[in-house]
């Protein structure tokens, strides 16, 4: 199979989701089963007794939001505070305009409305997501849920991104777990550009091009309502994406048995890259549609969660294209993945 992988041609593959084209070229790369991360994840190990996310230093962190459980004080088991160095200012006013950036035209600048907070995924600090039982992950996820419908309440808020960097080369200043989420005034054009493309699919076929997506070899593991594959034409080695079965356009939908689903095949996705790759940086990312969709676009779009380890880098070819080169085939990877044996502890 290896061998066969290694001699295999290259070829150019459309991401029908996000309208762009990728290049596999596995003559660019080793075997699939040998493409680990050469990195140390968290090469930034901040000292556990000056980190402001760790129980007992709560005083050092910009404000709380909420926690869970809502009550406690000192055996809080996540907390959602502010950014300390938010990216946008949430103080500032946002000025009445278009929303879709096609209705701009030229430079365009107005103030950096919006919220950036922090999402501490645990009290103790060598505990990563991948540690939590698959309950304590919905927990985390319904975190988000509850940070979102908040969120959702304001008008001028149109997008909400949710977020992780796990590792110094994903982009996390801090080794304590955590997450983050953006609420942002505008829709991104990345974002725009999917739920149009996902429209188009749905205007041809009739049909969600997620809740048509291939399995057959691209699958890695499913659960009730989830299942996990290497993407068709995965923009990055070993890309994974987490998809609900039933069609669902908001992540804010998820109610609590489902992120106990959710929460144990994510947690069985993160173990298995971390087995299988050496621990490697990674980022995911939960892609749902804008909070104020055209009502008629609610069956093409669905959300799904995005895993994407560091393996690799961006060069000039990609920058100036937004075409990928990736060394790796989606069924080699998913066939890698799934075979990675985890021990499942039934007390989780």
């Amino acid at each position: 199979m290896a061998a066969e992988a290694t001699y295999r041609r290259p070829e150019i593959r459309k991401d029908a989701i996000h309208n762009r084209w990728v290049i596999f070229s596995p003559a660019r790369a080793r075997r699939p089963s040998d493409f680990k991360s050469k990195s140390d994840a968290n090469p930034n190990s901040n000292n556990q007794s000056e980190c402001p996310f760790c129980v007992g230093h709560e005083h050092e962190c910009a404000p709380e939001i909420f926690r869970v459980p809502p009550d406690s004080t000192s055996d809080w088991k996540i907390r959602v505070i502010q950014n300390l160095y938010p990216a946008l200012n949430r103080e500032l006013n946002f000025p009445k305009c278009p929303s879709d950036s096609s209705q701009c035209s030229g430079d365009v600048a107005v103030s950096g409305f919006g919220f950036h907070d922090v999402v501490i995924e645990s009290p103790v600090h060598p505990v990563h997501l991948a540690d939590l039982s698959p309950a304590q992950v919905g927990d985390v996820l319904l975190a988000f849920k509850t940070r979102i419908d908040q969120l959702r309440t304001l008008d001028s808020i149109k997008y909400v991104q949710v977020f992780k960097n796990h590792g110094a080369s994903a982009g996390a200043s801090m080794s304590h777990s955590h997450s983050q989420i953006m609420a942002l005034p505008v829709v991104p054009s990345a974002v725009s550009a999917r739920v149009e493309s996902m429209k188009e699919f749905f205007e041809q076929t009739g049909k969600c091009s997620l809740c048509q997506v291939r399995r057959d070899h691209l699958l890695i593991d499913e659960s009730t309502h989830f299942l996990s594959i290497v993407p068709f034409a995965a923009t990055f080695p070993f890309e994974i994406w987490t998809i609900p079965r039933y069609h669902s356009s908001h992540f804010h939908e998820l109610d609590s048995d489902k992120a106990v689903d959710l929460g144990g095949l994510l947690k069985l996705m993160l173990v298995k890259m971390s087995s299988q790759l050496n621990n490697p940086p990674f980022n995911f990312m939960i892609h749902t549609a804008p909070l104020q969709v055209n009502p008629s676009q609610l069956p093409s779009t669905h959300w799904f969660l995005q895993i994407v380890p560091q393996l690799s880098g961006v060069g000039g070819f990609e920058m100036g294209t937004g075409c990928y080169i990736n060394p790796v085939f989606p069924e080699d990877a998913a066939k890698v993945l799934r075979e990675v044996l985890i021990e499942q502890d039934s007390s989780q």
